[in-house]
């Protein structure tokens, strides 16, 4: 976090000594700012993980959007056409989230996505409920649910 805001800091920096606020402009800065943390990340502690997680946390976003998109996509086909194939069911995830942040997290991500919603965390928290609209194969499901796990881990640790 300390890594963004510097960044941050630095993108600003640039439109004010350009004295040109654009977004593009901005987008410039932000660029600079990130070349110019990848080259101290090693000799500043608060920075050394900063440009590792930057592209990785990049990454985490579109796929997730491009998860939504998906997501959205086959629930809204099920809704208008028919026949309606969808099979709900509930299935139990077993977590690699430790922290109670990293679960509520997970879960919350999973929530977000049509067509699942997480219903709680087994009591020594290695396991999530999750309700799914579409369980037609729960290998595939649970491997989806892991990887968003993953993914957000990646980016977490």
């Amino acid at each position: 976090m300390i890594g963004f805001l510097f960044n941050l800091l630095l993108a600003l920096a640039w439109a004010l000594l350009t004295n040109q606020f654009t977004a593009l402009n901005v987008i410039f800065g932000f660029s600079l700012g990130y070349a110019v943390i990848w080259l101290i990340h090693r000799t500043v502690p608060a920075l050394y993980t900063y440009p590792r997680r930057l592209p990785e946390t990049i990454s985490f976003a579109l796929f997730f959007i491009w998860e939504l998109l998906v997501a959205n996509w086959k629930v809204a086909m099920d809704i208008v056409t028919r026949p309606w194939y969808m099979q709900p069911g509930v299935i139990a995830m077993p977590l690699a989230a430790k922290t109670d942040f990293e679960i509520a997290l997970v879960a919350n991500l999973i929530s977000l996505t049509p067509g699942t919603l997480s219903m709680e965390v087994s009591e020594d928290k290695k396991t999530l409920f999750v309700h799914a609209m579409f369980l037609d194969d729960e290998q595939k499901l649970r491997a989806e649910l892991s990887e968003i796990e993953q993914r957000i881990l990646q980016v977490l640790r």
